[in-house]
């Protein structure tokens, strides 16, 4: 049954994702951004004042108190995902966390089980399911018109002091395994619609100062016999980002975010997929019909845990080799 009332949704994180998420909220019908919280109040008042929100508070206790938010986006820093999608769901808050998680398996467990205890809706922040780039090749594959014989993906960026993607100095330390490889581990299995059976992974030298690989090689194959390659760096000088390229049966795409290449780099208008080119406002879409419907969500804990157990024994590998 379909809820039309105004869905009110408070904002935790005052970074540079919690901007993309003001926005993208914005731009939903029916939904209000509640409240902003930040890492202290005079940045959540300064993000409100940003982002056109009326109501700033001081923590994420704060917003779980109060009786006219229903639902919560959590983009704060990795190390609290876990714990604060817990404390969501336990004071009956629906909630979406940004990717990843968490940055263990058994945290990303407690969640699921926290989800299915409670009922709500809990969706993680896959946003590469929802980039009408990605769209556009999902429906070439469920037509039956194009098949994954590799994908070939390269996660780069130039980050060799903690900042943030705004440019700004970071209270956490990012991770090529837990957040950035999450993106295509879980597109990957998602796309050939088929499980990851196995894992491969090398690192490069850990960082004196950040104490993480600043780069990695990651192998897997699906039980279809697809398989990807993925290259990760925090090392690259040069362009930033994600960049995907399907090898199929029946043809090439490289697919950059929300825009799409044939193998050549002929741009596909991508334009008519869904009702936004922007991915994030298309996850937040789905979150806010999610709830309204009372329906499991794209992207639910349930749908990419997959992924996080594909991550640990990943970790598990580099651990492993890190000790011989």
């Amino acid at each position: 049954m379909t809820d039309d009332r105004t869905l009110r949704i408070a904002l935790a994180g005052g970074g540079a994702f919690g901007a993309k998420h003001a926005a993208a909220l914005k731009r939903i019908e029916g939904v209000e951004v509640a409240a902003v919280v930040s890492s202290s109040l005079e940045r959540a008042r300064k993000f409100a004042a940003e982002q056109g929100v009326g109501r700033a508070v001081a923590s994420l206790d704060e917003v779980l108190a109060m009786d006219d938010v229903d639902a919560v986006v959590l983009a704060t820093p990795t190390q609290l995902h876990a714990a604060q999608t817990l404390a969501c769901l336990e004071a009956g808050k629906h909630v979406q966390v940004e990717i990843p998680l968490a940055d263990s398996l058994g945290d990303a467990e407690a969640c699921l089980a926290a989800q299915e205890r409670t009922g709500l809706v809990a969706m993680v922040g896959h946003t590469r399911r929802f980039n009408p780039s990605h769209q556009w090749v999902r429906r070439r594959i469920e037509a039956g018109e194009f098949g994954i014989q590799q994908m070939d993906v390269q996660t780069y960026f130039f980050r060799r002091k903690n900042l943030n993607a705004l440019g700004q100095p970071r209270s956490w330390t990012d991770h090529l395994l837990w957040h950035h490889a999450a993106h295509t581990v879980d597109l990957f299995a998602y796309q050939a619609g088929s499980p990851i059976v196995q894992a491969n992974a090398i690192q490069g030298p850990i960082h004196p100062e950040l104490g993480i690989a600043m780069d990695m090689s990651i192998q897997l194959r699906a039980a279809n016999g697809a398989i990807c390659t993925l290259s990760l760096s925090f090392n690259n000088d040069g362009p930033l980002g994600t960049f995907f390229r399907y090898i199929g049966d029946s043809g090439t795409y490289i697919a950059r975010y929300d825009d799409l290449f044939t193998g050549k780099e002929e741009p596909i208008d991508v334009s008519g997929v869904d009702v936004s080119m922007d991915g994030i406002e298309l996850q937040d879409r789905e979150f806010a019909a999610a709830i309204r419907e009372g329906r499991e969500p794209n992207s639910s804990i349930a749908q990419v845990l997959s992924c996080y157990r594909t991550l640990a024994a990943l970790e598990e590998q580099l651990n492993a080799a890190a000790g011989s």
